[in-house]
């Protein structure tokens, strides 16, 4: 019976442990969510991992970790003592239920707006305002554009007061 492991790998190769560790025929799975980067002016959304520097991998017994510890982008296991740290199946199971379609995992309340759509603000100050998505943050809020009083007005509201209109 396999037992989910956390793999825990060098700064930046999340994705090269994980490639590496397929190829030898380890079931893996490497939470990644998108990720808000702005550089130079320019905003953008970036794959990134939920556990930087750690994965998942499924192993059958305790004698078939030993291969995972030489692989290209690991660092070693997680241990408690000399015993194999476990993570529950349900675990992963739940974070394989919230990713989309690209594999990404949503958080907490992603919506699926672009910019320039119409939502609406169902609480807090502007609560009834219709406005216009411009972007979502990294920390649970979304930069809308408000009409008020004849001129347009960025702002910064939380995730959960907008619906789509």
């Amino acid at each position: 019976m396999k037992h989910w492991h956390v793999v825990y790998t060098q700064p930046r190769n999340e994705v090269l442990a994980c490639e590496h560790l397929e190829r030898q025929g380890f079931e893996v799975f490497l939470p990644r969510y998108l990720k808000r980067r702005s550089h130079a002016r320019i905003v953008d959304m970036v794959p990134a991992p939920l556990f930087p520097r750690y994965l998942f991998a499924a192993i059958e017994c305790a004698g078939d970790w030993h291969p995972i510890r030489s692989t290209r982008g690991v660092i070693d296991l997680v241990r408690n003592g000399d015993q194999l740290a476990r993570v529950p199946e349900n675990v992963v199971e739940e974070l394989r239920l919230r990713c989309d379609r690209q594999g990404f995992v949503l958080l907490a309340r992603q919506l699926d707006l672009g910019p320039g759509q119409r939502i609406r603000i169902d609480s807090g100050a502007f609560a009834a305002c219709e406005a216009i998505f411009e972007a979502q943050t990294d920390d649970g809020r979304v930069k809308v554009l408000l009409s008020l009083l004849g001129r347009e007005v960025v702002l910064d509201v939380p995730i959960a007061a907008v619906v789509p209109a």
